[in-house]
């Protein structure tokens, strides 16, 4: 018989709807349910993809005997924190602060009125590797609850003291060049020189600080930037983290040396690495970057798209109960699928081997060099694509996140643009009509959706910034003022419902649901923090409009995040990168002339190749009443020149002269 969780919207809850365990959604009523039978709240938090959160649930959670415990001494509560991040949020600090790591899924037991006094992780079903079993832990704490409740109520009120006091300190002066060039000496002593990337084993793609490194060494023209991009985007493009038929990212690698994926492909890291695969591209014209930009983008639409126009959240890591069954390979799978010559060739391309790279004599594929003979390449990689499709595939988690669509939208846009590629605008358009459709209620977002029925949850800072930065690349791309229209609406928002006093911003509205503590982290993980995504949005809107207000928005909250650039640029690489663009100015290129006017395209296509960052290209009609200048002030008062399409290049809504030629164009966007 199912359990309450039967009526939810989010694929992870729905995992658990089979559950012996009486499981409640977050919600009034399951606090109100531990007030009255005076039993502490255990907090589940999981996602949809995770591998240990599926073992822990096969292990724990359908054994009957385990949820009869749970459910005689504990309220239960079952959160998708991909739905929830401001629920993950407050906890993931807490399980961090209480045992010094944090993961999923994540264990915690709160008092009825939300205060944690206990945090862990993952625990299996029996004593292993120095772990509790999940039962001793469930016992224990029985135990404390009914014999040690003053000590419990303690340990309580002290964390959330402590979530409530928590602050990082703020710096008073902009991120200048110091910091900037501070930054990438810092990142240098991190950085792997054997494998690329930094740091050691886990290695996560570094989205952020990857477009921080290509913007520093296009406004600097730093070799050292430069070098520690390019190479870890070689690195991963080559490695086992990229799925080498199929295109797309996994999650992470958990080896040193990019070889060894966490299978499961997320959308947040995907939108992310197409984008910068695609301005790696603009930069120095490496056909590796081409290659992998456009496969990622078409994997993105392939495999993510939902039949709403969206984009689906995640690939699970597992089929078949095993992680990575769909995307290994043995040699003798390559022969039997490709013959004797062809698959001695790939195997040998690829580093599948008789020992294997991953598990059970098989290996992850590898393109640690391009192919001696490209055509056989191709064909080789379609005939294991099409041996690939008769497996068992992967689970995909199919809700739509409104963050998470926004940076997909942003990128999509771009890389179309850039690559002149009509399918990926096209797919960028149609996800954000759904979010215009769907997840916009009035003036306010909704977080998440799933076939084509909107969530219940309201959008966090993140929604609100990937989402405005989405629209704005719509409205650049497309030339339709209407998408910059949206932008400044949900601007509007951000300012008005997450601004805190000292210039920063909180991850939740002024409004939202009251929790322990109200989170506010500007620092990026996988995915661009919700600051440091709306700092970019200001910007851009800033650049389009002359905003005063915005830019200062912008500035401020720069200013918030100097002391963490300075400490940890890792986890700043998203500011880093909108510095780089507050830095150049951005760049503004105003483009005017007739739709079907060839020059005006040729224009375009110069403005779009400008390596400036964070430069804004806005497209339009001249002088058409209503048209794009009504919502985009910088196309406003832009005349054709001598009845001829024009570019204006303007910093701060100052500009140089038009120009009509793109080599007039070119050279004064070098200048720039």
């Amino acid at each position: 018989m199912a359990n309450r969780l039967a009526g939810a919207t989010s694929p992870y809850l729905l995992q658990h709807q089979d559950n012996p365990v009486d499981w409640w959604e977050w919600s009034e009523a399951a606090f109100a349910e531990a007030r009255s039978s005076d039993r502490p709240v255990l907090l589940s938090v999981g996602y949809a993809a995770c591998h240990w959160c599926h073992v822990m649930a096969h292990e724990s959670f359908e054994d009957e005997t385990t949820a009869a415990f749970m459910n005689s001494h504990f309220v239960n509560i079952k959160v998708d924190r991909e739905e929830r991040p401001d629920v993950d949020a407050v906890y993931m600090q807490a399980t961090t602060a209480m045992t010094g790591h944090g993961g999923w899924p994540m264990t915690v037991v709160l008092t009825p009125a939300g205060e944690p006094f206990f945090a862990g992780t993952y625990f299996p079903d029996q004593p292993r590797h120095g772990q509790p079993a999940f039962r001793q832990v469930l016992e224990s704490l029985a135990a404390a609850w009914r014999e040690r409740r003053d000590e419990v109520g303690t340990v309580a009120r002290d964390v959330a003291e402590h979530l409530r006091g928590q602050a990082m300190p703020a710096g008073e002066a902009p991120i200048d060049e110091e910091v900037l060039a501070g930054a990438v000496r810092a990142l240098a002593g991190d950085y792997d020189a054997q494998h690329a990337g930094f740091g050691i084993a886990p290695k996560f793609p570094p989205s952020m600080v990857l477009e921080f490194l290509l913007r520093h060494a296009a406004r600097t023209g730093s070799a050292q930037a430069a070098n520690l991009a390019s190479a870890t985007l070689t690195a991963m493009a080559r490695g086992g983290i990229y799925d080498q038929l199929g295109g797309g990212f996994a999650r992470y690698s958990v080896d040193r040396g990019w070889v060894v994926p966490h299978f499961e492909k997320m959308l947040y890291d995907n939108a992310q690495l197409l984008g910068v695969y695609a301005r790696w591209w603009r930069q120095g014209g490496d056909p590796l970057a081409e290659r992998v930009a456009r496969e990622t983008a078409d994997f993105l639409i392939a495999e993510l798209g939902t039949a709403q126009g969206g984009f689906a959240s995640a690939l699970d890591a597992d089929s078949e109960g095993v992680e990575g069954k769909f995307y290994a390979w043995s040699p003798a799978e390559l022969v039997e699928v490709l013959g004797e010559d062809d698959g001695a060739w790939a195997a040998d391309l690829l580093t599948v081997t008789e020992a294997g790279t991953f598990e059970h004599g098989t290996s992850t594929l590898q393109l640690l060099r391009d192919p001696d003979d490209p055509g056989r390449w191709e064909s080789i990689r379609a005939r294991l694509l099409r041996a690939r499709a008769d497996r068992v595939r992967p689970a995909r988690d199919d809700k739509v996140v409104a963050a998470w669509n926004g940076l997909a939208i942003s990128s999509l846009a771009q890389a179309g643009a850039l690559l002149d590629e009509p399918r990926y605008v096209d797919a960028a358009v149609a996800a954000g009509r759904l979010l215009v459709d769907l997840h916009l209620d009035g003036p306010a977002l909704l977080r998440v959706s799933r076939d084509g029925v909107a969530g219940r949850h309201t959008g966090v800072l993140e929604d609100y910034a990937c989402v405005a930065d989405g629209f704005l690349a719509l409205s650049s791309v497309t030339g339709d003022g209407e998408w910059a229209t949206r932008a400044g609406s949900l601007l509007d928002q951000a300012l008005t419902r997450f601004a805190a006093d000292d210039g920063g911003f909180y991850d939740t509205a002024v409004d939202a649901e009251a929790l322990v503590a109200r989170p506010r982290d500007p620092s990026d993980n996988a995915s661009p923090s919700g600051q440091s995504a709306l700092v970019h949005a200001l910007l851009g809107w800033a650049a389009l409009t002359g905003s005063g207000r915005h830019r200062d928005a912008a500035e401020a909250a720069l200013r918030q995040v100097r002391v963490l650039a300075e400490r940890v640029p890792r986890f700043a690489g998203w500011s880093l990168a909108a510095a780089e663009a507050a830095l150049a100015g951005p760049v503004e290129v105003a483009v005017v002339g007739d739709a079907d006017d060839p020059a005006r395209a040729e224009l375009e296509r110069t403005a779009r190749r400008t390596t400036s960052p964070g430069a804004v290209v806005a497209v339009g009609a001249p002088g058409s009443p209503g048209g794009p200048a009504a919502a985009v002030p910088l196309l406003a008062d832009r005349p054709l020149v001598d009845g001829h399409a024009a570019a204006y290049v303007c910093r701060g809504m100052v500009c140089d002269r038009p120009v009509t030629t793109v080599e007039e164009l070119a050279g004064l966007l070098a200048a720039r």
